[in-house]
């Protein structure tokens, strides 16, 4: 018989605080809010013959706790939004949808993500792709997935799988 093997770390400093706003349907923007995040991430893959573990839990800390450090406490701004404009004005971030001014903040308190709306999905969908980033990069390409799962708030979260070619 053969299995999965699968290595899950979700540990409480795995969270940043946030400020964000999302679009709905219908051109709707909604108000500035924020939620305490939390991260968790799992890989599959073969177990490394010498080590008998996929991966080192320390590592994927070692990846992953940069990359919530460097969004918290921000206002998390989406770059990738085509009707949100985000433009640097000396120390600002002007913020206008559809056009129309909305918010304007101090660029040192803004995380620009690569994302088309700060939605769970889509943060869980960004942090994935950088883990991998990383990983390959780090010389894990045995991988076989990268599961991120990003909870805005306790027992409300959104999950990206993401399959790797072997």
């Amino acid at each position: 018989m053969s299995g999965t093997y699968r290595v899950t770390v979700a540990k409480s400093y795995l969270s940043f605080s946030a400020a964000h706003f999302i679009t709905f349907p219908g051109h709707k923007c909604e108000s500035l809010h924020g939620h305490n995040y939390r991260v968790g991430v799992t890989v599959e893959g073969p177990l490394d013959a010498e080590a008998l573990f996929v991966i080192d839990f320390a590592i994927l800390k070692d990846v992953l706790k940069p990359m919530v450090d460097a969004i918290d406490h921000r206002v998390l701004l989406p770059t990738g939004h085509p009707r949100v404009e985000l433009a640097e004005a000396g120390e600002f971030v002007d913020v206008t949808y559809f056009g129309a001014p909305r918010f304007r903040f101090p660029r040192s308190d803004c995380a620009l993500v690569p994302v088309q709306n700060t939605t769970a999905e889509q943060l869980a969908k960004h942090f994935a792709e950088a883990v991998w980033t990383r990983l390959r990069a780090d010389g894990f390409g045995q991988l076989t997935l990268i599961e991120v799962e990003v909870e805005e708030s306790e027992g409300q979260s959104a999950t990206y799988r993401l399959p790797l070619r072997v």
